[in-house]
């Protein structure tokens, strides 16, 4: 099954913006750079829909863009950079604002991902990937949020130094300062300092495998009654 993104029309969006507290079942999932959130989401799914056979959930991460540009009424590229962690400075924002008529500011863009997000958790049985997902269904009581992390060295040496075709230590520089953005804007929607606190559970995927981690949060929403198995 595939979320069928055109469904979240603008009236729905702000219709459910303050009723996350009914949204759900949702998971999220944060990653330090370089972990398998989306093999994991993958697996998770499949595994979620075959026992309990029934095709509901799905997974989602870049789709949220796409959505997000729909209610803005831009191009997806035109807010890409704020989903890539970026930020504009002071003189891009005047020179943006002066050379196009629909101008769209970061806090726009970021309130408008939120608003996304929340209607996707409302209609529940999904996996959120990233985009701040854990502080965003922060108040949604059915909802189960995960963290993967692993060793900087494992990373580097696992993933990053052979798909950016870059030395160890330029992986080493690339993965601090990727891991600081994705902190910084999950800390934007926590609205202050997060820590490991606000999750649920955090694996590490340097000792632990897919399987594991998969079958470990089925045993967990079992347990809180967000599955319910054949």
């Amino acid at each position: 099954m595939k979320i069928d993104l055109s469904k979240y029309a603008l009236d729905r969006v702000r219709e459910k913006e303050q009723k996350v507290s009914c949204a759900g079942p949702v998971v999220t999932i944060s990653r330090e750079f370089g972990c398998p959130s989306k093999i994991i989401a993958r697996k998770l799914v499949s595994t979620i829909n075959r026992i309990t056979g029934k095709d509901r959930w799905d997974w989602i991460s870049k789709e949220i863009l796409e959505r997000s540009a729909k209610e803005l009424d831009v191009k997806p590229e035109e807010i890409k950079y704020v989903f890539e962690y970026e930020e504009k400075g002071i003189f891009d924002e005047i020179l943006a604002a002066q050379s196009k008529k629909y101008h769209r500011s970061d806090k726009k863009i970021r309130k408008s991902i939120a608003n996304v997000i929340k209607a996707i958790a409302y209609d529940g049985n999904v996996i959120i990937v990233g985009r701040g997902g854990v502080a965003i269904t922060k108040d949604c009581p059915n909802s189960f949020h995960i963290k993967l992390q692993a060793p900087l060295e494992w990373r580097v040496k696992g993933v990053i130094a052979r798909r950016e075709n870059i030395s160890y230590e330029e992986g080493i520089k690339y993965t601090v300062e990727y891991d600081r953005k994705r902190k910084r804007f999950l800390d934007y929607y926590w609205g202050g300092e997060s820590d490991h606190s606000i999750f649920d559970a955090i694996y590490n995927c340097a000792t632990m495998s897919v399987d594991e981690i998969v079958e470990s949060i089925i045993l967990i929403l079992k347990m809180r009654n967000l599955i319910e198995v054949k």
